[in-house]
């Protein structure tokens, strides 16, 4: 695979991380593209600017974005009913890139300057308190888009980082408090097994004999 490639592709897609092209990120459905593997018709939001500068990029013609992936629509955010938020912290744990803030049991909010437009947040609701707003009349100009592209990729990227450390640490507590468990309790040996059998018969032997000089 061209990462060089690649990476320009990715650079072109919206970055939403909505899964909806069938990768769980942007930047795999690019690296997929640079393969070979799959065409340039499964961004929804992306949508038909995106087709068009993918196609520029990659020297080929353009077409129209694939229904099976959805249909391109104007920009939308999340947006919670927050007398119905019971603070599950669902929708926390499904935000690619960071954009809810809340805590357990406690209602939660969406910053709308951060919110990518992914939906993933909306399955997971057990109380479907979420929905999306849309956020822009007009299209957005394509540089525009672009900038908040690359913000939204820093802040899944950081995401991902502090996933990973968090994973990191709980890992490395689970070791230490395995290998205390482990040296707490050592395994008992054959032989010292043999030796409390021994040392048990020694005393009741000795109490036998103390018992018949009586």
């Amino acid at each position: 695979m061209n990462a060089a490639l690649a990476t320009r592709i990715d650079a072109l897609l919206p970055q939403t991380q909505c899964t909806r092209c069938g990768y769980p990120a942007c930047l795999p459905y690019a690296q997929a593209i640079a393969r070979g593997e799959v065409d340039i018709d499964r961004c929804p939001p992306g949508g038909q600017s995106g087709i068009d500068a993918l196609a520029a990029l990659l020297g080929r013609a353009s077409k129209t974005l694939d229904p099976d992936f959805g249909v391109e629509a104007p920009p939308a955010i999340a947006v919670i009913d927050e007398a119905l938020c019971i603070g599950c912290t669902k929708c926390i744990q499904a935000c690619p890139v960071d954009a809810i803030v809340g805590a357990a049991k406690r209602m939660h909010s969406i910053l709308a300057a951060e919110c990518t437009g992914c939906e993933l947040c909306i399955p997971p609701c057990p109380v479907d308190c979420i929905a999306m707003a849309r956020t822009a009349v007009e299209p957005l100009p394509r540089v525009e888009i672009l900038e908040r592209a690359d913000h939204a990729r820093r802040r899944f990227d950081a995401r991902n980082r502090r996933l990973d450390r968090d994973r990191s640490i709980r890992d490395a507590k689970r070791a230490f408090a395995q290998t205390a468990a482990n040296a707490s309790t050592p395994p008992i040996s054959r032989t010292a097994v043999l030796e409390a059998i021994a040392r048990g018969k020694a005393r009741r032997k000795a109490g036998n004999d103390g018992s018949s000089r009586s």
